[in-house]
Formats: structure tokens, sequence, C-alpha cells
């Protein structure tokens, strides 16, 4: 069967981004992205080899926006002014792409495994780099960047949940555990 005209691999894509940010990645599946392109579902596999490329095509995407919006938000900024934006930008990107967001915490199997982790690498390289005035050993560094995301990932998951019911402001619950998890740092 022929490619259809005006369809491609970026147009595939961008159909299970629009299902995922609107519906969950669960709801991206084959059927789904062809009926929101208006084709058969054959009709795709002239463009990925099925749901895992799909998949892995997504996460990569998820983490290419990600660390795109990360780093425009941080540009220039270091210590705890940079960490700060970080994770209002990361939570920021949680909540204008839920399903981006999703994506982006996903491995795929098998297909783009490599570049996935490359495009991870770059979100935990650039907390590093804003960590570097605190003068962290190497190892106490990643510790720290596992227990930022850790505290900014769960944080948009149970906002996304609906999990924060007390009469409180959310942000500024958020910026009160930044500045706890900050003044760790400093100790």
């Amino acid at each position: 069967m022929p490619p259809r005209p005006g369809l491609d691999t970026h147009t595939v894509l961008m159909a299970a981004v629009e299902i995922a940010d609107q519906q969950g990645v669960q709801a991206v599946t084959i059927a789904s992205v062809a009926a929101a392109l208006g084709v058969r579902s054959p009709s795709l596999y002239n463009h990925i080899r099925g749901l895992e490329e799909l998949k892995a095509l997504l996460a990569l995407y998820a983490l290419e926006q990600l660390y795109s919006s990360v780093h425009e938000a941080v540009e220039g900024l270091a210590g705890k002014q940079g960490l700060v934006c970080f994770a209002h930008a990361y939570i920021r990107f949680a909540r204008l792409h839920p399903g981006l967001y999703e994506s982006a915490q996903l491995m795929p199997q098998g297909m783009n495994r490599e570049g996935i982790g490359l495009a991870k690498e770059r979100v935990v390289d650039l907390v590093l780099q804003l960590l570097e005035p605190y003068g962290l050993p190497q190892e106490d560094a990643l510790h720290a960047v596992r227990g930022l995301r850790s505290l900014i990932h769960g944080f948009a998951a149970l906002e996304k949940l609906g999990g924060f019911g007390l009469p409180l402001s959310v942000e500024e619950s958020l910026d009160f555990n930044l500045r706890v998890f900050l003044m760790g740092l400093a100790q």
C-alpha cells in the first residue's frame, strides 16, 4: 500500500501527542491515532513499525520538549534561583502537557532506548549544572538530582490526581518544600 499523501512520521507523532495530552498516554493506540488522522490503521505502518515505535517516538519527543522548557527557564541561572526556576518550569510542563509528561517518565522497550536514555541524561546534566554552586561531590549531586526529581514529580503526580485537597495554595506548598530541600543542600 503506497503512503498516503500528506501523512508522514511527524504527522503521526503529532496526532499521538494530541491524544496523549487530551486522554492520557494509555489512549495512544494505532487505532486511536489512525482515527484521529482519518485513515485506516494499516496506513500508519508506512510511517511507523507499530505501537512500540510510536510510544518510543512519543517518549523521545516528550523528553525533548521537557528539556527545552526547563532549559529555557534556567538559562543563565544556577544554584537556588536556577533550581527553583527549573522546578516551576517542570511543574508547568506537567500541567500543560500531561500526556507528554507521562510519556517522558516511561522507557519503552526495545525501540530507541539509547536515544531516550541520552535525552534523559540531558535533563540530569542540566540539574547537575544548576547544583554546581553547592559544591557537592559527584555522588551526592546525583542523590540531590534524584531528590529534586522525586519532590517535583511527586508534586506533579499528586496535583494531577487531585491529591491536594487542603485549603492551601498549591504554589505556596511547592515553594515551601523547595526551600526546605534547598536549605538541606546548603547544610
